[in-house]
């Protein structure tokens, strides 16, 4: 199987805040059904699958006709799961996998070619990510909203769950960005990355992203127009199903 981009949705059942939330009702739809069609409308995407250790999750996709890929139920991020999944299409060196989190169903499909241009303008540019500058006050200072600090190259220098940047001078106003879960890597480096020890810093703060920048590696950071909302709880997929409603 030979395509230069391709799309791999890491999902898994078990969750602490919310057991079963790839396959939870989305207004008449598993929520990994709204993600997986989304993808599916993105110029740049000739593939996506979905890779889970879940059988539930696996014949739920094979229902609506997607694809699926089964993987081992010991990964520590939804990364490492992707590259596992790679492996099993032939796919190139240079090749490029996008990574969209199973719990954004309402994701804009351009947002895939945003995360990928870097890769595809500079052939130096191993791995990105989408960032939002921050309109709500409260995302400022809530851990669910990862912040991100980059240097002028927009080049990520930290993601951390707190306030980033600290303004010590209340007389200056910071602008703020928060990270979305969207990804794009070249095929060579999720091997890289996938081997790399778990990063102290990711351990700490939960950010699987940290391991790269622990270990030398960029992360180019594209600032998007588009928000989006990640559902970690049953109250954001309410919110979620009222806008869809609205749009319907």
């Amino acid at each position: 199987m030979k395509r230069d981009v391709v799309c791999i949705i890491p999902s898994r059942y078990e969750s602490s805040r919310f057991p079963g939330k790839p396959l939870a009702d989305l207004c008449g739809k598993p929520m990994i059904q709204h993600v997986y069609e989304r993808v599916a409308r993105a110029k740049a995407i000739p593939y996506v699958a979905v890779a889970t250790d879940d059988q539930r999750i696996f014949d739920a996709v094979k229902i609506f006709g997607g694809n699926a890929i089964m993987t081992a139920a010991t990964h520590r991020s939804g990364t490492d799961r992707i590259s596992e999944a790679v492996k099993t299409l032939n796919l190139s060196a240079d090749a490029i996998v996008v990574n969209i989190q199973g719990d954004q169903p309402i994701f804009e499909p351009a947002q895939v070619d945003e995360v990928i241009q870097p890769l595809i303008d500079n052939p130096s540019v191993n791995m990105s990510t989408l960032i939002y500058k921050i309109v709500l006050d409260e995302e400022i200072t809530h851990p669910h909203a990862v912040k991100v600090v980059f240097d002028h190259q927009n080049f990520a220098l930290y993601f951390s769950r707190a306030t980033i940047p600290y303004v010590r001078d209340k007389n200056l106003r910071a602008d703020y960005y928060k990270h979305h879960g969207i990804y794009a890597y070249r095929r060579d480096f999720l091997d890289i990355f996938t081997k790399l020890p778990e990063g102290k810093l990711e351990k700490l703060e939960a950010l699987e992203q940290l391991r790269a920048l622990e270990y030398g590696y960029k992360i180019k950071v594209v600032i998007t127009p588009y928000d989006s909302v990640e559902v970690d709880n049953k109250q954001e997929l309410e919110r979620v199903r009222r806008i869809l409603e609205t749009k319907q």
